[in-house]
C-alpha cells in the first residue's frame, strides 16, 4: 500500500468538533497506529468498513468537466467524524484508513489542457495510474473480508473500485450505477466518462445496472451500444420514473437487484445525479435526497453488495458558506449504508 497516506487519530481529531455531553464518530472511528503497517492493522483489526478518499479530479478533466472533485474528501470527512455515535450506528465499526496518494498526478493535470491531443493523452496516462494505484488498495480491503467506502475524485474512479472488487474475490463483479450518465462511453482513453466500459471490457464487470439515466445527456451511440449488451447490461431513465410516471421509483429498486443480486456487486452514487448538488456536471433536475438514501439502503443490505463509491460531488464549485453541507450529505450516504448492512441477516431471503 505505498500509494496510501494513512489517517491518523491527530487528523480524525482535528477534523471532529469535540462537544461535552456527546460522543461522536471521530472519537470512535479506528485510525491506523503509527507503529504498525496498514496491511497488517487491516488483517486484524474488528471494524467492518473501510473508508478511503480519492482526491482527485484528473478523471474529470480527462473527460473535459469542471474540477473540484478533489475536495470532497475534506468536506466529507469533516462530516462523518461529526455524526452522533450513539445506537443505531456506531463509528467503531469503520477504519478511516487513509487517501490514495494522487500529489503527483494532479500537480501534473494542472498545467495540461484538454483541448490539445497531446495534453489529452497525458491525462488519460495520469488516469490510469491512479487505476492500478487504487485497485490495488480495494483488493487489499476486500482479500481481508473488508467492506470499502469510497469518497470523492471523479467517476473514474469505478474502474479501479470495480477492478481491486474483483481482484480481491477472485472473479468478475455486477455494479449497480446512480447516475444521470452511463459512464459507458468508447475506449478512447481513461477518463471519468469511461470507467464502467473499460471494466467490462477487460473482464472485470460482469453486469451492469445504470439507474436513473437522464434522457437528455445520453448519446445515439450510448444507447445503441448498451441496446446491443442488454442481456449483461440494462438501465432505466430518470424521465420514465419521475416525470412520465412510466415507471414506479420502488418496482425498479426491486427489478433492478434481481438484475444484479447473482453475484458480489458494486454500489456507485454519482451526486451529478442529484438537483443543486454542486459537481462537474451539475443538474436542476433529477431524484430527491431522499430517493438516494432509500436506493442505498435498499442495495446496501442485500448480503452481494460489497462496497460503496460516493463520488463527483465538488464543494467548492457551489456556496462557499454552505460548501460544509456535501461532507454532511456523504455522512448521510455513509451511514445509511453501514446500518443496511446490519439487515442483511435477516432480509437476504426476501431479496
Amino acid at each position: 500500500m505505498e500509494k496510501l497516506i494513512p489517517f491518523s487519530l491527530n487528523d480524525l481529531a482535528k477534523a471532529t468538533n469535540h462537544r461535552s455531553g456527546e460522543l461522536k464518530f471521530g472519537e470512535k472511528m479506528q485510525t491506523i497506529p503509527k507503529d504498525i503497517s496498514p496491511l497488517e492493522y487491516l488483517k486484524n483489526c474488528d471494524a467492518k468498513f473501510v473508508l478511503i478518499g480519492v482526491p482527485e479530479d484528473v478523471g474529470v478533466r480527462a473527460n473535459y468537466g469542471r474540477p473540484g472533485a478533489a475536495t470532497a474528501w475534506e468536506s466529507a470527512i469533516k462530516g462523518i467524524a461529526n455524526i452522533q455515535h450513539n445506537r443505531f450506528c456506531k463509528g467503531s465499526q469503520i477504519l478511516v484508513l487513509g487517501i490514495l496518494d494522487v500529489s503527483e498526478q494532479m500537480e501534473q493535470a494542472k498545467e495540461l489542457k484538454f483541448n490539445d491531443t497531446h495534453d489529452r493523452k497525458k491525462l488519460n496516462e495520469l488516469v490510469t495510474q491512479i487505476d492500478k494505484d487504487l485497485a490495488h488498495i480495494i483488493s487489499c480491503i476486500v482479500k481481508n473480508n473488508k467492506i470499502p467506502i469510497i469518497i470523492g475524485g471523479g467517476h473514474n474512479n469505478a474502474y479501479g473500485n470495480i477492478k481491486g472488487t474483483a481482484l480481491g474475490l477472485g472473479k468478475p463483479i455486477n455494479v449497480i450505477n446512480f447516475d444521470a450518465h452511463s459512464d459507458f462511453r468508447i475506449l478512447e482513453g481513461r477518463h471519468s466518462g469511461n470507467g464502467f466500459s473499460y471494466a467490462f471490457e477487460e473482464g472485470f464487470l460482469k453486469k451492469y445496472f445504470i439507474f436513473g439515466l437522464h434522457e437528455n445527456y445520453t448519446s445515439k451511440n450510448v444507447l445503441d451500444n448498451l441496446k446491443k449488451l442488454e442481456d449483461r447490461i440494462n438501465y432505466n431513465t430518470y424521465d420514465e420514473i419521475g416525470i412520465r410516471k412510466e415507471k414506479v421509483f420502488e418496482e425498479e429498486l426491486n427489478k433492478a437487484l434481481n438484475f444484479i443480486k447473482s453475484e458480489p456487486f458494486g454500489i456507485e452514487i454519482d451526486l451529478d445525479a442529484l438537483p443543486n448538488i454542486p459537481s462537474s456536471a451539475m443538474t436542476l433536475s433529477g431524484f430527491s435526497v431522499e430517493e438516494v438514501r432509500n436506493f442505498i439502503n435498499h442495495f446496501g443490505k442485500h448480503k452481494n453488495s460489497k462496497y460503496i463509491h460516493i463520488c463527483e460531488g465538488a464543494p467548492d464549485l457551489g456556496d462557499e458558506k454552505n460548501s460544509h453541507l456535501i461532507g454532511k450529505l456523504i455522512g448521510y450516504f455513509v451511514t445509511d449504508f453501514v446500518k443496511s448492512k446490519r439487515e442483511a441477516t435477516t432480509t437476504n431471503g426476501k431479496n
